[in-house]
């Protein structure tokens, strides 16, 4: 791998070359699920069931297999999970289950032939056989402003700037790509009060993430996530969940004249 210079992307750390280790931080996996079963309906009118054995999720979304998936627990009745199609290795899928409010959201990320070169397409749904209640889930501009530490491991520190609802800088405060940072689409739901589906997709290293992240508690915020792209060869997929520990830095109140996120 050639040494690490910080204006020629093609030094950069490839997507498997950041995992070792950058998990330290994620949660423990729950098993709540077990011998579950969903069907969601989608707000585009296309509908996805999800049906629950140990580690493995039977779905079906234009398509249907049985995979391995991971579950965390987000808050209470509020789940995470996460799965990478054997049989369709292009696509990741993460599925927002809210049990208390009869509402789901949907992230399907894909790798193609595009700019950048992994997209995602979000899907807010209900859950059959659950009230839906509130406000159906929609795209938010709460953390526009905020300026955010992360640590996922003793070793990789991230600070996040949440610019505008379409974009946000991060720079690399710890680990192999220290010194780094760039300026990347991103995307923001808001799932309950506090806590956010918050996605980017990069335009450097052929990849993106989905993450849940908890902002109640200032000092204290947790998330949970994904990575998903392409290897060092541009040609296998990679995809790896992680976790981490944050905390607000400090938030940019612009005059309403200038409000980035108007």
């Amino acid at each position: 791998m050639p040494e690490l210079t910080l204006s020629d992307t093609s030094t950069w750390l490839p997507l498997d070359g950041l995992a070792p280790g950058f998990d330290a931080n994620k949660a423990p996996t729950v098993g709540d699920l077990h011998d579950r079963s969903y069907e969601l309906t989608c707000a585009d009118g296309t509908t996805f069931g999800a049906s629950f054995t140990g580690t493995r999720i039977e779905w079906r979304y234009h398509g249907s297999g049985t995979d391995r998936c991971e579950t965390f627990l987000v808050d209470d009745e509020l789940y995470y999970v996460q799965f990478h199609p054997r049989a369709h290795q292009e696509e990741a899928f993460t599925l927002l289950l809210d049990l208390r409010q009869g509402r789901a959201l949907l992230v399907l990320s894909r790798i193609g032939d595009t700019s950048p070169r992994v997209t995602q397409t979000f899907l807010p749904a209900t859950i059959a056989g659950l009230e839906a209640r509130g406000e159906p889930l929609a795209p938010s501009t709460s953390l526009v402003g905020r300026r955010v530490l992360w640590v996922y491991s003793t070793a990789h520190a991230y600070e996040h700037v949440y610019l505008s609802p379409h974009w946000y800088t991060w720079q690399c405060l710890a680990g192999p790509e220290k010194g780094l940072a760039d300026t990347d689409e991103n995307s923001v739901y808001e799932l309950r009060p506090g806590i956010y589906v918050f996605t980017w997709r990069e335009k450097v290293i052929p990849c993106a993430s989905v993450t849940v992240a908890d902002h109640r508690d200032a000092r204290n915020l947790r998330s949970h996530g994904v990575l998903f792209g392409l290897d060092s060869t541009g040609k296998t997929p990679t995809h790896f969940t992680f976790g981490a520990h944050g905390r607000l830095l400090s938030t940019t109140v612009h005059p309403e004249t200038f409000d980035p996120a108007r």
